[in-house]
């Protein structure tokens, strides 16, 4: 879950594996996978740096391969 604030200035968790699209209109509206959708205070690049800290919380933190490893546990190259 992640934290945003309504228009109305109330408190709001939202599930962040539910939220299909962001978007600035100009207010940040977050549209949910059922189709649902919240208008919320909160920036859409603050949304979304939310919703990356709530993974890397939740999937640990993820390490980009951009390659074989030179040398580890799976042998040399």
């Amino acid at each position: 879950m992640i934290y945003v604030t309504r228009l109305d200035q109330k408190p709001m968790a939202v599930n962040a594996e539910f939220i299909a699209t962001i978007e600035s209109t100009p207010d940040t509206l977050l549209t949910l996978s059922n189709g649902v959708q919240y208008m919320v205070r909160e920036t859409m690049a603050e949304v979304v740096a939310r919703v990356i800290e709530y993974r890397r919380q939740v999937n640990g933190t993820l390490r980009v391969v951009t390659g074989p490893p030179e040398s580890g546990p799976l042998g040399k190259t």
